[in-house]
C-alpha cells in the first residue's frame, strides 16, 4: 500500500518517483512563531531566485509546503465549492503581477476529470482532502503526429500526499471517491505559449 504523507516527484519524462531530500532541506528553526503565508512566500521567493535548477527548487520548497499546511490551518478550509458545470473551482490565495508565484486551492467534484495538460513551469500539489488519480503522459512524436503523447503510469494521491511537477510533466487528474478533492497548489512563472491541452485521439496539442 502507498504510505501516507508521502512526497513525490514527476520528472520531465512524466515518471513519478519518491522525492528524496537532503538533511538541510528538512531542518526547521528550534523556536519560531507559526509559519504564516507571508513567511512562506518570502522563503519560496528566495529559493526561486537563488536556485536555478527546477528539481532542486522543488526539493527545497516541498518541506515548506508541508510546514505551511501544518501551521496555517485556515488554508485547509479556504476553498470554494466545485462549480456544478465545470466540476472544479479555484480559490486564489496569492497572485501578484510580476511576482514569480501563484498560490491557490483547487476543489474537484467526485468523478471529475481534467484535460490532459502540462503546466510549463514547476508546480507543487498538496492534497488536503479526498483522493485523486493522476495519469501521466510523455511526448512521443512521430513524423505524422509531432504532438503525440503516450501514457507512462498512474498514481493515486490521498490526503497528506504532495506531488511535485517538473515543467515538462504531463498529467490528467481524476477525482475518485465520493467526496470532493481539495488541494493546495503553488506554481512558478508559467510560459503560457508552452502550456498545452493534449488530445490523445487526434494527437494534437492546443495552447490554453
Amino acid at each position: 500500500m502507498q504510505s501516507i504523507n508521502q512526497d513525490w516527484l514527476v520528472t520531465n519524462e512524466s515518471r513519478c518517483i519518491p522525492l528524496v531530500f537532503m538533511q538541510n532541506d528538512l531542518q526547521e528553526d528550534s523556536f519560531t512563531p507559526p509559519y504564516r503565508l507571508y513567511r512562506f512566500l518570502t522563503d519560496v521567493e528566495n529559493i526561486v531566485w537563488q536556485e536555478p535548477d527546477d528539481r532542486l527548487r522543488l526539493q527545497k520548497i516541498c518541506p515548506l509546503v508541508r510546514r505551511l499546511l501544518n501551521d496555517s490551518e485556515w488554508i485547509l478550509t479556504s476553498f470554494g465549492l466545485p462549480d456544478c458545470e465545470t466540476g472544479w473551482s479555484v480559490q486564489m490565495l496569492y497572485d501578484e503581477p510580476d511576482f514569480a508565484l501563484t498560490v491557490q486551492t483547487v476543489a474537484w467534484s467526485p468523478q471529475s476529470v481534467s484535460p490532459i495538460h502540462n503546466h510549463a513551469t514547476w508546480g507543487i500539489v498538496a492534497l488536503i482532502d479526498g483522493e485523486e488519480k493522476n495519469t501521466f503522459w510523455q511526448r512521443s512524436p512521430s513524423a505524422e503526429f509531432p504532438d503525440r503523447i503516450v501514457k507512462t503510469e498512474e498514481h493515486i494521491l490521498t490526503a497528506g500526499d504532495i506531488l511535485c511537477l517538473m515543467p515538462e510533466a504531463i498529467h490528467q487528474i481524476e477525482a475518485i471517491g465520493n467526496e470532493p478533492t481539495i488541494s493546495f497548489n503553488i506554481y512558478g512563472i508559467t510560459n503560457y505559449s508552452q502550456r498545452f491541452e493534449f488530445d490523445i485521439e487526434r494527437h494534437t496539442a492546443q495552447v490554453f
